[in-house]
């Protein structure tokens, strides 16, 4: 089904776009040039981001056998970046949040290169030889600019006026939640005959993908001798994917246009905040605990 209403056209870009501002609001240029001052914690965090994940996420549709476009679907929501979210659980679990907010920032940066590359090899590898849907390069430019634009923008914002931002913060991610919810909804109404389908099909998978990706995002840099407040950074970072964008670029007339695609980032950024949450909880009350011994 393709997805060319209103919703789309219009609310969807302007839901990222605040999203985008939003986060940007809360950079400046030092949370970019940060990395130097704990270049391992980030590199492996990125690389477990960019490379690994990707490759289970692969595995994980292969073992599963889903469906080409949730398929295809399932790796656009492996290829995008960590969102905002994952400083708030970082933050709770006792992580290294300056290390999430420069990893985010990063991120967000590289993602306009590999996220295209990660969708086009899996369309090419799912869908039949001859689909027109794809991230072309010359749409790269597009996500270029739905991410970091208003990225920019916030973040000018902020060197400018810094109380403001301050001030700006919270009424933007209201603002953006709301907007997108509208979204989410309407295309789960315009799929409303296929939604207990796709959640038979991709919700075990993305559960597995969340949990996945918060243990890898954990393990691989402390097995480095990465300290705990920047591996559970990490944690957070790798396993709390910016579901928002994912389905922007599924829906997006001017980019894949599919509703059924946008179905994998609809349910994991559901189902993510269970797992999330439980895992702050633990790991800081964990912490916790051990202060109090002390």
């Amino acid at each position: 089904m393709q997805a060319s209403s209103t919703l789309t056209t219009v609310f969807l870009p302007i839901a990222l776009a605040i999203i985008m501002f939003g986060l940007g609001l809360h950079l400046t240029v030092a949370d970019f040039t940060r990395v130097a001052k704990v270049p391992k914690a980030a590199l492996l965090a990125l690389a477990t981001q960019v490379l690994v994940l990707p490759a289970v996420c692969l595995g994980l549709v292969l073992l599963f056998d889903l469906e080409p476009l949730l398929a295809v679907g399932m790796m656009l929501l492996a290829a995008s970046p960590g969102g905002t979210t994952a400083n708030i659980f970082s933050h709770l679990a006792g992580g290294d949040v300056a290390l999430n907010i420069t990893l985010t920032a990063i991120n967000s940066v590289l993602a306009v290169v590999t996220l295209p590359i990660v969708v086009n090899l899996a369309i090419a590898g799912f869908l039949e030889e001859g689909t027109s849907i794809g991230l072309q390069p010359a749409k790269m430019l597009q996500v270029f600019a739905i991410v970091l634009v208003p990225v920019a923008i916030g973040m000018a914002v902020r060197k400018r006026w810094p109380a403001f931002a301050d001030r700006m913060a919270r009424p933007v991610k209201i603002a953006s939640i709301a907007v997108l919810v509208l979204v989410i909804a309407g295309a789960i109404i315009a799929e409303r005959e296929n939604v207990l389908d796709y959640l038979g099909d991709v919700g075990l998978v993305s559960l597995l993908l969340v949990l996945s990706s918060l243990g890898l995002g954990y393990a691989v840099p402390r097995l480095a001798r990465v300290e705990p407040r920047q591996a559970i950074a990490s944690s957070f970072e790798v396993g709390i994917h910016n579901s928002a964008l994912a389905i922007t670029i599924a829906l997006s007339p001017t980019l894949l246009n599919n509703a059924t695609m946008a179905v994998p980032a609809a349910v994991y950024g559901v189902i993510m905040f269970i797992p999330a949450a439980v895992l702050a909880y633990w790991v800081g009350g964990r912490k916790r605990a051990a202060v109090s011994r002390t």
